[in-house]
This record gives structure tokens, C-alpha cells and sequence, in this order.
């Protein structure tokens, strides 16, 4: 697929309705909307063998606004303004790392209008997610759980909460428009499973409002606020190729950074690359999601096609670089 440049969209609350508060006490799908300060590329990929299952239910918007709302807040930094939401009962707040980049003063803004200073936990550029810290009073911090990204289908609808131009507490609504995006975040490696929202996204949500919006995956939020909040970094393994698809089954390498596991594996552009640790690869996609299963440090067997010639190779992944 040819790549396709969209408006900027950064961060809001999404909450998916059909898996938000269940009657068992389920979890919301929470996912920040995300992209770089400037534009975003933004890829539809394939996904083989692909089942969802519909998440259900019929929550109003109504009904979501108020039981959402208090976990959603509004972060002012020293060179802007954006959106994040509550993670847990310890102060911990989830945005995007490009809107607190290069901030020398960071306060967060509760639903009550009361207001905090805050610290940055950690940032990760990979994923454009950043987790602060606040020393608020329990009884302010509404955290919203996550729920599971990969239940949700087409058509599923979606409730955006924010604070479009500094306007706190604004929600709007419309439906997941389509799975399986591929962004590029701001140190251009890419997001896979990124969602597409028409649901109104404006600056300081934010975006430009033109009926598309993407988000991170719950699943890639959860993760990686996790490693933030643990360790105050984000670990990814690293091959150090880019991608493409390939016309048949496989992955095609367009380049070789230099002096990365790849490199030294001896690996070049144009090889196929059809299966990585035993698993049979059959797009740019499956062989990002088989690497990122693995960490930093892991050795895995890559198998790739050069020249109608099948090789196999073990490679030492690396840890990837922050740009």
C-alpha cells in the first residue's frame, strides 16, 4: 500500500463503548490518540487469519461521559497543552510523549479544576507515550482501566474525551472507522495496530478535525506504561532493517542501518525475509510484532530469500536506539 500523510492528531481520552464497564465490572478500552507534531504517516497493513470478535454493548454517550470523565485530565506544559488520562490510584498519568518533550514545567488539571504539579516517570518516542507522576489526594484520581484493543471491530463505536483548545471536559463520538493502521511515530519506527477513529479529534485533543483519527492500541498503552512506571524506560528489541511488503509472502528488507544486528548478520536490502524464530512471516507487519515479542539481547533465527537462494541466520537482537 502507498503510504498516505494525514493532519496531526495527538492526544484524547478514546474509550470504546461496546467494552467500557461491563456488567461485571469490565474494564474500558482506553487508547491515546496519537501521531507527531507535524504530520503523520499513516499505513493500512494485512493481517492473515484475522477473526475479532465483536465487543458488544450499548452504553449511551451520556452514560460513558459520566462514568469516564473524572479520569480524563488536561496537562499543561511550558511550551503548550494536551490531554492524558488517570492510570492507577498512585498518581500516575498516561499522554503523549511529544506533549511534554523539552517541558522545564509540567501541571496536570483535574476534572474538580484543580491543578498539580507533575514530573515525567518516563517517555517512550517509539510509541509517542509518556507516564507522569502527581501527588494528588486518592480521593481526585479516578483511574480508567484498560480494556482489551483486540475485541474491537469496525463499527464499533467511540467516545473522545479532551480538552480541544484548552476547553476541558469536551467529549464527542463517532466509531472505530477501520483497524490495522500503521503510524509513524516521532522517531519514525512504527505503531502497528493502530486504530481509525472519525470521532472529532481537535487541536489540544488534538488534530485538525477532518473526520480521521488514529489511536494507540490499548494493548501497546498498557505495555508500555507499564515498563515507564517500572523501570522509567521503554524497551523494544532491535534488527535494525526497514520494511516492506513483499508482492508474494514475506518481508522485504528496504534498508540495513549500520552497525546494527542485521548488519553484522549480514543481511542487505532486497533480501525476503519469510520467517523469523521458527515463525513463518508473511508481511513487514508479522516480522515488527515476532521481534517485538522478544527483547533486547534475544538470539533469534532469521530465514530470508536472496537471489532464489534460501539462508538461515542467528542474529543477537539489539536494544532499539531512542532516534
Amino acid at each position: 500500500m502507498r503510504p498516505r500523510t494525514t493532519p496531526s492528531v495527538t492526544l484524547a481520552a478514546a474509550l470504546a463503548a461496546g467494552a467500557l464497564i461491563g456488567a461485571g465490572g469490565g474494564a474500558a478500552t482506553y487508547a491515546a490518540l496519537s501521531s507527531g507534531k507535524g504530520q503523520t504517516v499513516v499505513r493500512q497493513v494485512t493481517v492473515n487469519d484475522s477473526q475479532p470478535t465483536s465487543s458488544g454493548g450499548n452504553l449511551s454517550v451520556q452514560s460513558i461521559y459520566r462514568l469516564a470523565y473524572k479520569g480524563v485530565v488536561e496537562i499543561a506544559a511550558s511550551q503548550g497543552q494536551g490531554s492524558g488520562f488517570v492510570y492507577d490510584g498512585d498518581g500516575h498519568i498516561v499522554t503523549n510523549a511529544h506533549v511534554v518533550e523539552g517541558a522545564s514545567s509540567l501541571s496536570v488539571k483535574f476534572w474538580n479544576g484543580k491543578s498539580y504539579t507533575a514530573r515525567v516517570v518516563g517517555t517512550d518516542p517509539s510509541t509517542d507515550l509518556a507516564v507522569l507522576k502527581v501527588n494528588a489526594p486518592v480521593s481526585e484520581l479516578f483511574p480508567l482501566s484498560l480494556g482489551d484493543s483486540t475485541k474491537l471491530v469496525v463499527g464499533d463505536p467511540v467516545v473522545a474525551i479532551g480538552s480541544p483548545f484548552g476547553l476541558e471536559g469536551t467529549v464527542t463520538s463517532g466509531i472505530v472507522s477501520a483497524l490495522h493502521r500503521e503510524m509513524t511515530s516521532p522517531n519514525q519506527f512504527a505503531i502497528d495496530n493502530s486504530i481509525q477513529t472519525d470521532a472529532a479529534i481537535n487541536h489540544g485533543n488534538s488534530g485538525g478535525n477532518e473526520g480521521v483519527g488514529f489511536a494507540i492500541p490499548s494493548s501497546t498503552v498498557g505495555s508500555i506504561a507499564a515498563q515507564l512506571i517500572s523501570s522509567g524506560k521503554a524497551q523494544h528489541a532491535f534488527l535494525g532493517v526497514v520494511l516492506r511488503d513483499s508482492s508474494q509472502a514475506g518481508a522485504v528488507i528496504s534498508q540495513v542501518r549500520a552497525g546494527t544486528p542485521a548488519a553484522r548478520a549480514n543481511l542487505r536490502a532486497g533480501d525476503v525475509i519469510t520467517a523469523a524464530a521458527g515463525k513463518p512471516i508473511a508481511s513487514a507487519s508479522e516480522l515488527r510484532a515476532v521481534i517485538n515479542a522478544h527483547r533486547p539481547g534475544d538470539p533469534i533465527s532469521i530465514t530470508y530469500e536472496r537471489s532464489g537462494q534460501g539462508h538461515t541466520v542467528s542474529v543477537k537482537l539489539a536494544a532499539r536506539p531512542a532516534s
